[in-house]
């Protein structure tokens, strides 16, 4: 019973700092210039149409 006291209490704590973590982390987006920003969005709509190549496959199709 005093082990899973002892397991809840730092769980907790571990909770509390995750959060303080992620309220802290700067937004990645924050650090991009505007061009950037035109091509992290066109990928994002490329991989939802599924026009993404993986590397192995683009070295596949490059030959190297």
């Amino acid at each position: 019973m005093e082990e899973t006291k002892e397991i809840l209490s730092k769980l907790r704590k571990i909770e509390i700092e995750l959060e303080f973590i992620k309220e802290s982390m700067p937004n990645k987006e924050m650090f991009l210039d505007t061009e950037e920003r035109v091509l992290l969005q066109d990928s994002y709509e490329n991989e939802k149409k599924g026009l993404l190549v993986s590397a192995k496959e683009a070295r596949k199709q490059l030959g190297i």
